[in-house]
């Protein structure tokens, strides 16, 4: 439905970056980004129950709808949406936001399809480089479902912003069909989530978190199954749902394909990119930091110290945001085509100090996980989807058994 006021949302300030980063796989190199601010979440937006870190999917078209399919993890009421236009270069108009429930592929569970407002207007205008939160959605909504948010942008032009590998399939119609549940407008396909990056509830118990999983393509999911959500954090998520000894539900995965932790390209690095994509989510308790591998195989010339220094970085920003942070350990990758035993002998010297340096809140010990007992710079031949870095479902499900719960619950 077309709303007839225009609201500019001033709720971010413009995030100063300018990056080149095409769809999944393949990317264009970014020039140097400026860190991204945190955008404080609304009072009362509970705790993020879907997010994916905003990357440039490709360049937006006037006039175009999107069905976004979304799986939660933690359920609760007062639903919100978080839409982004962080890199976009000009303002970027929403005039029809609804969510609903999806029964089967475009199509919605009758019923369920409600509009979302934005200061009490169902149209919002969003400044290029930034995000605006929706007002709460009264109703419940419940855990592991498939949620379809459905915009219609009418005059977008220029870069998008998204989340280029979604795996995960939505939809695209042309012309404002955000309003209907069924599937007949609904005719292309799209495998990347455009413009919503953060999806909230509240749930029923205050006590309850969310942990956020800041990664690479591992923490992406590449090579795990689309559409079923085997991903290391969609399973992490199922073991959170009947966990004893812990609060934290809901999970965020800010993971982006090819991104590393001191250099941009693959989207801004980690360090450029912490605030927005994961301290600015509502209701994290925790951070869970993979990433490195893709700094060691790009033969860029870095070494041990300086990923240890980048690390020490991120856990300085978490620790003073009052949050606390998981460091995973870098995972072997003989055989990947960039591996060499220089690389290699780095990845063992930042494993050696991220399980004994103290300096984090607790270790999920992902390379101890994975790599193989008879050669531990491989992975494990069963886990191995087959390229020597990336894994199969088996591991996506090895990584978050390797998660140790219980430290998600930390507070400081």
């Amino acid at each position: 439905m077309n709303g007839r006021v225009r609201c500019v949302c001033r709720v971010a300030a413009v995030l100063l970056l300018s990056l080149a980063c095409e769809s999944v796989p393949a990317r264009a190199t970014a020039p140097p980004a400026r860190p991204a601010p945190a955008v404080p979440a609304p009072a009362g937006s509970g705790v993020v129950t879907w997010a994916a870190s905003a990357d440039r999917p490709g360049d937006g078209g006037a006039d175009r709808g999107y069905r976004l399919v979304v799986r939660t993890s933690v359920g609760g009421t007062d639903l919100r949406v978080r839409l982004s236009n962080a890199f976009g270069d000009r303002p970027l108009t929403f005039d029809s936001v609804y969510a609903g429930l999806r029964a089967r592929g475009a199509a919605l569970r009758p019923g369920s399809n409600r509009p979302l407002t934005f200061s009490g207007s169902r149209t919002v205008t969003v400044p290029a480089g930034a995000l605006v939160w929706s007002d709460p959605l009264p109703g419940n909504v419940p855990a592991a479902v498939d949620l379809a948010v459905s915009v219609h942008t009418p005059d977008a032009a220029g870069p998008a912003t998204g989340h280029g590998m979604a795996l995960q399939t939505s939809y695209l119609a042309q012309g404002d069909h955000s309003a209907g549940e069924g599937a007949a407008a609904w005719r292309r396909t799209t495998g990347s989530w455009w413009y919503l990056d953060a999806v909230s509830v509240r749930p029923a118990d205050r006590a309850t978190g969310a942990v956020a999983a800041l990664g690479d393509s591992l923490t992406d999911g590449w090579q795990s199954s689309t559409d079923l959500d085997r991903r290391w954090p969609d399973y992490l998520a199922r073991r959170l749902s009947r966990a004893a000894g812990t609060t934290v539900r809901g999970v965020a995965d800010a993971g982006i394909s090819g991104n590393k932790v001191l250099a941009d390209g693959s989207g801004p690095s980690a360090l450029h990119r912490l605030d927005r994509d994961v301290l600015s989510l509502p209701g994290v308790r925790t951070v869970v930091l993979f990433e490195g591998v893709n700094d060691l195989k790009a033969h860029t010339g870095v070494t041990a110290a300086d990923l240890i220094a980048g690390y020490r970085r991120i856990a300085r920003r978490v620790h003073a945001a009052g949050k606390c942070l998981v460091v995973a350990t870098v995972t072997p990758f003989k055989s990947w085509p960039e591996w060499d035993p220089a690389a290699e002998a780095v990845r063992r010297d930042v494993n050696r100090f991220l399980r004994t340096s103290g300096e984090f809140d607790a270790v999920a010990d992902f390379d101890r996980a994975l790599r193989s007992p008879h050669d531990p710079a491989r992975l494990r031949p069963h886990l191995d989807n087959g390229d020597h870095l990336h894994l199969d479902d088996q591991g996506m499900r090895a990584l978050a058994d390797a998660v140790p719960t219980r430290s998600l619950d930390c507070r400081r």
